[in-house]
């Protein structure tokens, strides 16, 4: 595996269990045992009813591409190495929404509502980081 030099999310109490899932080929988010809230990044409390009994799920991985971007050029020094790549929001099927890249595709063709699928990229031993490419026919 080659040196990653980008920077990596910071693990904590809640977000360790979000990436130790993604180690998994699992893409978890959270539940509001209390009132149903689909909840995406992680947190303690319920941002809905503001209860803590929250349990983790996972996700099937599909969704849609709500948003997006490609940077071409100017990009900051840790990821000009990478130029052209694209940062979307993914509207997951299970309710929630997450920014992250849209990999293994021609940039030229990603379009909004495009369906997408989840795939796990090993870019430390302790980190893997989700990623989304289009769903092939």
């Amino acid at each position: 595996m080659a040196e990653y030099t980008k920077p990596l999310p910071l693990l904590t109490g809640l977000s360790k269990t979000f990436y130790e899932g993604c180690k998994e080929n699992k893409l978890l988010y959270q539940h509001c045992k209390d009132c149903g809230e689909v909840i995406f990044y992680p947190k303690i409390v319920c941002p809905a009813c503001m209860g803590t009994n929250l349990d983790w799920k996972e996700s099937a991985g599909k969704g849609k591409i709500f948003s997006f971007t490609v940077a071409y050029d100017f990009a900051p020094p840790e990821f000009a190495s990478s130029t052209p790549y694209a940062l979307a929001v993914v509207n997951l099927d299970e309710g929630f929404s997450m920014l992250t890249n849209i990999v293994d595709c021609d940039l030229d063709k990603l379009q909004c509502d495009m369906p997408v699928e989840v795939l796990f990229d090993p870019v430390t031993p302790e980190i893997t980081l989700p990623k989304f490419r289009p769903v092939t026919a």
